[in-house]
C-alpha cells in the first residue's frame, strides 16, 4: 500500500518511530512533513497528505498531532477524504469497516507508542465493510457533492498561499 504520512511538531517523534514499522509491513511511504519539533501549523501538512489520498497518489494516510483533532479537521476539508480520529483498536477497525475511512488521525500526546502501532496495524489491515455501510458512505459522498454544487459554497483557500503565510488566516468570501 502507498501511504501518505504527515504530522505537526507534536507528532514528529511518533512519525519518526512509525516509519520503520510501515516499511517492515511492506508499505511505500510518502512523507509530507513536518521534519522536526519546531512549531508548525498542522493544516500545512495535513492538507497535502490528504490531497494525495483524494487524487489517488496514495491509498491511505496517517496523520499525527498532539490530540489528533486538528489533523482530522484539516483532512476532512479535502473532498474525497474520510478521516477518522482513532483512540483505540475499536475505533480504528470501525473507521475502516463502517465508514470506509481513508485517513487515520492519531493524538500522539494521548497514546503510547505500542497503542499507536496497534491502531495503525488494525487500520491498515481492516477491509471495508459492505451492505448498510456502503449505502451510508454513498450518502456521505452525495452530501459532499451537494455541498460542492451549491452556488454559495465558500471558496477553498489556496494551500500554497496558506503555506507562504504560516499562521495567517486566508480571506474568505463574505
Amino acid at each position: 500500500m502507498k501511504l501518505a504520512v504527515a504530522c505537526d511538531h507534536r507528532g514528529y517523534e511518533a512519525k519518526r518511530r512509525l516509519h520503520p514499522l510501515l516499511k517492515r509491513l511492506g508499505h511505500d511511504v510518502e512523507d509530507f512533513g513536518c521534519d522536526g519539533t519546531s512549531a508548525v501549523d498542522y493544516p500545512d501538512h495535513a492538507a497535502p497528505a490528504a490531497g494525495a489520498v483524494a487524487d489517488g497518489r496514495c491509498d491511505a494516510a496517517i496523520l499525527m498531532d498532539g490530540s489528533g483533532i486538528g489533523m482530522s479537521i484539516a483532512a476532512n476539508k479535502v473532498r474525497g477524504v474520510r478521516a477518522a480520529l482513532a483512540h483505540d483498536e475499536v475505533t480504528a477497525r470501525r473507521a475502516r469497516e463502517h465508514n470506509h475511512c481513508n485517513v487515520l488521525c492519531l493524538g500522539t500526546d494521548l497514546l503510547s507508542e505500542d497503542e499507536i502501532r496497534q491502531i495503525v496495524e488494525i487500520f491498515l489491515t481492516t477491509p471495508y465493510g459492505d451492505g448498510r455501510h456502503t449505502r451510508r458512505v454513498g450518502k456521505l459522498k452525495a452530501l459532499e457533492e451537494e455541498e460542492r454544487a451549491r452556488p454559495d459554497a465558500a471558496v477553498t483557500p489556496n494551500l500554497a498561499a496558506l503555506q507562504a503565510q504560516p499562521g495567517q488566516f486566508p480571506q474568505m468570501p463574505s
